[in-house]
């Protein structure tokens, strides 16, 4: 199998994930395969869907990857992410991944939580290990709500942008053709420097596919 998927900055210095082979990778939970070049999540009834890939990080990193919706959120929840950072991976369905930071999109009509904005939101989670997050920032984002229900069928653009020598994190607004608008956050210094051997993409109640690159 082929997949170019997510491409790495590492100390000023691009380095594809997926160049020609898939890296050493396990379908942790749900129901993960390939259709054409993308990386899809098949099952809408997963709650705890995610895939490890062996991938070293340290220091100043970019992750770049595209995400396409593919149905399942007619229940009126939904969402996906992507674990940074992370020391270890467990090969099952688990909360948390290990000591890492989760960014997350969420789509939740009636959420449970007090923390959780309803309707379309993101969320930084502090993964203390397999079983505990801590919920970081909490925004929503309801005004961009009509955009995305306007282009379900695209897929949408991300670039993150983290260091984990200074703790500082940056979320560029997919919305933005030029990507010179962003949300920024910072690590608990206590954490500091982050180092990892993962990243681990989950989703939530739906179907996603997801691709290299910012197209």
């Amino acid at each position: 199998m082929k997949c170019l998927f997510l491409a790495v900055l590492i100390a000023g210095l691009v380095m594809p994930i997926f160049a020609q082979d898939v890296p050493a990778h396990r379908f942790a939970s749900g129901n993960w395969g390939f259709v054409g070049p993308r990386l899809q999540q098949n099952d809408a009834g997963a709650r705890l869907a995610r895939v490890n890939f062996t991938v070293p990080q340290s220091g100043a990193m970019i992750y770049e990857f595209n995400a396409r919706y593919e149905g399942g959120s007619e229940d009126g929840q939904g969402g996906f992410g992507i674990h940074i950072f992370a020391d270890n991976a467990l090969n099952a369905a688990s909360w948390g991944v290990g000591r890492s930071y989760l960014l997350w999109l969420n789509y939740d009509e009636n959420p449970g939580s007090q923390g959780i904005p309803r309707g379309l939101s993101a969320q930084v989670y502090r993964s203390i290990n397999h079983s505990q997050m801590v919920l970081v920032e909490s925004i929503s984002l309801n005004e961009y709500l009509p955009l995305l229900e306007a282009n379900l069928d695209c897929a949408i653009p991300f670039r993150i942008v983290a260091d984990g020598d200074t703790g500082e994190v940056r979320i560029f607004d997919p919305s933005d053709p030029d990507l010179s608008n962003y949300f920024y956050f910072f690590i608990d210094r206590r954490d500091l420097p982050l180092r990892g051997n993962f990243v681990a993409i989950r989703t939530n109640g739906m179907r996603v596919s997801f691709g290299m690159g910012l197209e």
